[in-house]
């Protein structure tokens, strides 16, 4: 029996993914949080197998509710289960430690296989967020950055300025502004704040 625990602050949404989960015959629904802070605390108690996450919750949103509970919990997979489809969207909940991502317009079948899914440790992920990390992928591939630049760039995002990089990798000044622009013209941002957060993004920190 597949264990699953819900996190939704909609009592309607709530209600009805208790109602269609209860149709699967190797499915038991075990408990059901209102906000994120009160889904890490049932999912430390009843040890699910499956956390469906809304990600727009009071007290706690869902990326930081995922994150605790995999930090916090063993055996733990969490799915997020929203009406967002952006990729931003997508990226933060894959990072913060979801195995899934599937969308609330998703039809009842493919919401019971995307939990059986996750139980048996797979990553069940709706068609348009699957092409979401595609495109990101892709994005990242394009980026093309030399290993001198990404050294760089690992460095800015850590809060160095061009003076202790250029020490660091002993280099000059200069250089270390040449590719500080060259790394901006890349990655298609305009200052060291969205290089730092591309960087830690793309595990370059």
């Amino acid at each position: 029996m597949i264990r699953v625990l819900l996190a939704e602050d909609h009592a309607l949404v709530r209600a009805g993914l208790e109602r269609l989960l209860a149709t699967a015959a190797d499915v038991e629904v075990v408990g059901a949080a209102t906000n994120g802070a009160e889904a890490v605390a049932l999912a430390a108690e009843l040890r699910p197998d499956v956390v469906l996450m809304d990600l727009v919750m009071p007290e706690m949103d869902g990326r930081e509710a995922t994150r605790r509970i995999v930090a916090e919990t063993k055996n733990v997979n969490v799915v997020v289960l929203t009406s967002f489809s952006d990729r931003e969207q997508i990226l933060e909940a894959l990072d913060a430690g979801a195995v899934g991502y599937l969308l609330k317009d998703a039809e009842p079948d493919e919401l019971v296989r995307g939990v059986r899914a996750a139980a048996r440790g797979e990553s069940p992920l709706a068609p348009k967020a699957a092409h979401e990390l595609i495109r990101a992928r892709t994005a990242t591939r394009d980026t093309e950055l030399s290993e001198r630049e990404r050294e760089v760039l690992g460095l800015l995002a850590s809060g160095y300025a061009n003076k202790r990089i250029a020490l660091e990798l002993g280099i000059s000044e200069k250089t270390v502004k040449a590719h500080v622009t060259s790394i901006f013209q890349r990655l298609g941002v305009s200052d060291r704040t969205q290089a730092a957060l591309w960087a830690h993004r793309h595990g370059l920190v």
